[in-house]
């Protein structure tokens, strides 16, 4: 079969590697429908992620059917239209008994950076029962794709966020998870969703799509002085961090209110500091850390009801015979791009 690797050097090649088969009874694999390129696979590339393999295939998002399952298996069966999750996790440990799959004791971030991933034309799935969704008839796998990654994390990043009824709740950056984080809060009752970027188009989209109430361009509009004249003068109730940068770090404890919860869903390529006494008195929470992608069924029935959707930020679409020219466009993120999708013939 066809997939694309990663080696040390930070350069990526198209190989033909064998078809994965069962190693142990809780596998499934995988036909690839649809598999998408992530901020996270760049990073990988690019030596951001430690624990990350050489010569292992990329990708962690994706939707399929199923074409062999293990003797464990218990939920799916052959044919099953699936959506992944990105992460691996056993249902069964001290953490994931408490929702944290994340930290699962056997598994955690594996597809696409300790395991081979699903940029290819079939993926092995350890603890299918666990990462494996099934896909409801009305839904498409254009439909499903995000469900398992960044829709998840922008689901988590609100739900950290513990939005009431009636709050105000700024997302910095409106991008992919960004976008999945302002439907999610939404979902959950916020009233004003305020959407900050430096990119107009992805504000625009943000506007145009009613995920945000109001739009903010830093290189035009002070964030905090916007949302204090929101909020009589008070700051956000709720603050997700969605871009990753040092300024975007900045900003998100400078808008948010008193006692207000920050919950940081960007990756960060380098550390970030806390300046503590010009925070005093501002009694923030902060919530960071990888995804705990433990929604994935409640996301696809939000997504079955009309209630959610993520397929317009599939904004191209490559065969995986040219995955090569769509990493090379993904990486350079030139204007409206936010999501490339691939297709496995």
């Amino acid at each position: 079969m066809k997939a694309l690797i990663w080696h040390k050097n930070g350069q990526i090649e198209l190989v033909k590697k064998t078809v994965p088969t069962i190693i142990d009874p809780n596998d499934a694999i995988v036909k690839v429908k649809l598999s998408s390129i992530c901020t996270s696979d760049l990073h990988i590339i690019k030596g951001f992620v430690p624990k990350a393999i050489p010569e292992t295939v990329l990708g962690h998002e994706f939707v399929g059917e199923v074409v062999e399952v293990g003797d464990n298996i218990k939920n799916l069966k052959v044919g099953d239209r699936v959506a992944a999750n990105c992460e691996t996790f056993c249902g069964e440990c001290f953490f994931c008994k408490r929702g944290f799959i994340n930290n699962c004791e056997k598994g955690g971030w594996e597809l696409g950076c300790t395991i081979d991933g699903c940029q290819a034309e079939y993926v092995r799935v350890p603890y299918a029962d666990m990462g494996l969704n099934k896909i409801p008839d009305n839904i498409s796998y254009k439909n499903a794709l995000f469900v398992g990654d960044i829709l998840s994390s922008g689901y988590w990043g609100a739900e950290l966020c513990e939005i009431k009824e009636h709050d105000t709740i700024a997302v910095i950056g409106a991008g992919p998870v960004g976008l999945c984080a302002m439907e999610s809060a939404r979902t959950m009752g916020a009233k004003t969703i305020i959407a900050i970027d430096i990119d107009d188009t992805r504000l625009n989209l943000a506007k145009e799509k009613q995920l945000a109430d109001c739009i903010v361009n830093p290189k035009n509009t002070n964030p905090e002085t916007f949302i204090k004249n929101l909020t009589s003068g008070r700051g956000a109730d709720g603050v997700i961090e969605a871009a990753g940068t040092q300024d975007t770090f900045r900003m998100a404890w400078q808008i948010a209110r008193p006692n207000a919860i920050v919950s940081i869903v960007a990756m960060y390529e380098t550390d970030q500091i806390l300046p503590l006494p010009k925070m005093y008195g501002k009694n923030l929470i902060f919530k960071t850390g990888g995804v705990d992608a433990n929604h994935c069924e409640k996301l696809l029935s939000l997504i079955s009801e009309n209630k959610i959707n993520t397929d317009f930020l599939i904004t191209q679409t490559y065969s995986l015979n040219k995955i090569i020219e769509a990493y090379n466009l993904f990486d350079q993120k030139p204007t409206g791009c936010l999501k490339i999708a691939v297709t496995s013939e």
